[in-house]
């Protein structure tokens, strides 16, 4: 313990004329983030939807664990640590009201972090909290747990209570805020030195304007923030996606196609590279796909692109351009290995909000009818089901074969709503858009 630390002890033990320099610390420190989080959940509420809300929800959510960690050590410094007494000659009910509104800081203080984290823990997305995006923070214990009608009811709660609680802080500032400047202009006393040590009563003194720059400085940090998100970014093919058993000629991320109107009515097949002339195949062969082919996706979010991709996914396919007759395509996805580069945004896409895989984990699309559309282009007819709904989807690509290697690129168009992707408010095609671009490109070898 410095000496330092042990005169303010003592001193607090005595009656302090200021807290101590840990509480001095602390109140700033809780002040600003309580200003900067009002400020995030403004901006939450107003705008759009879409990568740059949702990572400043993520935000949200770190600095709320770190207000209600900071408040709990804040509260158990004031456990041991009296404050500074009250000015000599206030009146009676100024004390009772400042001693009330100190007490429901605390409520706020621990109760807003503790009802936003019932309402994640509650939530029917069972979205991670990874507070600044490096630390794991769990869920509350059993909540997520619950069943459905138990879970929604705790989510209320949480809700309900986090909205009162921020009604509850506004009311406080504002009255916090007065106070301060009453005491500091009309009352002149020493109670704005309880926490800004050496500050004198009257309009001049410097830390008081300093306190209000810093205000003000916090408020535009909210508003002026930018959150870095990365929605162009797909993720890299996982090694293991040599586990797509392909047997088929495959194809690499197309150039962006016009949204088809439905997801049984494709867009024009992207132009093929010139073909070389293919061998001889009267028989269907079966391919077998290398490690470098990906299957992708491309959805709109808020207006920005968000990129993704399945790592497992597997493939029965017999194909030959002189035997289409007889070719045949079977492609099984897995749903929960959809990857968009966001860990956090990725755990929703399982949930029943989505993809539902607990019940429909895996997505198909066979082809049995397949037709030439140019030199090197073809269409696959054939039937897609994904979370239980089976729609007819054409899928045109490109195809060259060189010996007994094959390259194809693909994309097509599909409507998400179609398919019942996208439950509740997540239906709604004006913030996530409706057409879902989906691309294949794959090098395979004649088995």
């Amino acid at each position: 313990m410095t000496a330092e630390t042990t005169q303010e002890t003592a001193s607090a033990a005595a009656g302090a004329r200021r807290y101590t320099t840990v509480a001095i610390t602390l109140h700033w420190l809780i002040a600003a983030a309580i200003v900067f989080q009002i400020i995030l959940g403004l901006r939450m509420a107003s705008e759009p939807k879409g990568p740059a809300t949702y990572a400043i929800f993520q935000l949200h959510k770190s600095i709320g664990v770190t207000i209600l960690l900071l408040s709990l050590a804040r509260l158990a410094w004031r456990l041991f640590h009296k404050p500074p007494p009250h000015p000599a000659g206030q009146a009676r009910w100024e004390t009772v009201a400042s001693q009330i509104v100190h007490a429901a800081f605390y409520v706020i203080m621990i109760g807003l972090p503790l009802t936003g984290w019932i309402m994640v823990s509650a939530s029917k997305l069972t979205i991670p909290t990874v507070l600044y995006g490096a630390i794991p923070w769990p869920h509350l214990p059993f909540l997520p747990e619950l069943a459905a009608g138990p879970k929604h009811l705790w989510h209320e709660i949480g809700e309900t209570g986090h909205g009162l609680l921020v009604y509850l802080t506004f009311g406080l500032l504002a009255l916090h805020l007065g106070a301060v400047a009453k005491h500091q202009l009309l009352d002149r006393d020493e109670v704005f030195g309880h926490m800004a040590a050496g500050a004198k009563p009257g309009w001049k003194e410097p830390r008081a304007w300093l306190a209000a720059a810093g205000l003000v400085a916090v408020i535009a940090a909210g508003y002026l923030y930018k959150p870095a998100v990365k929605p162009h970014a797909a993720p890299a093919a996982p090694a293991n996606i040599a586990d797509a058993q392909v047997r088929a000629p495959s194809a690499e991320p197309a150039t962006p196609a016009t949204a088809a109107p439905t997801a049984a009515t494709p867009p024009a097949a992207e132009p093929a590279a010139p073909a070389a002339p293919d061998t001889a195949l009267k028989d269907p062969v079966a391919w077998t796909v290398a490690k470098s082919s990906t299957l992708g996706f491309t959805a709109s979010w808020a207006g920005d692109a968000i990129e993704g991709q399945f790592t497992r996914w597997t493939a029965d396919i017999l194909f030959s351009p002189q035997a289409l007759d007889r070719s045949k395509l079977t492609v099984s996805i897995d749903m929960a290995s959809a990857s968009t580069g966001d860990a956090q945004r990725d755990s929703s896409l399982p949930s029943d909000d989505f993809f539902a895989t607990a019940s429909h984990p895996k997505a198909t699309f066979t082809a049995s009818k397949f037709r030439k559309t140019g030199e090197g282009r073809f269409v696959a007819d054939g039937t897609l089901e994904l979370r239980g709904v089976k729609k007819p989807l054409s899928l045109p690509f490109s195809l060259k074969i060189d010996g007994d290697t094959a390259t194809a690129r693909g994309v097509t168009t599909l409507d998400r709503t179609a398919f019942g992707v996208g439950q509740g408010e997540w239906a709604s095609t004006d913030q996530i858009g409706g057409k879902v671009k989906v691309s294949f490109a794959i090098t395979a070898k004649r088995t």
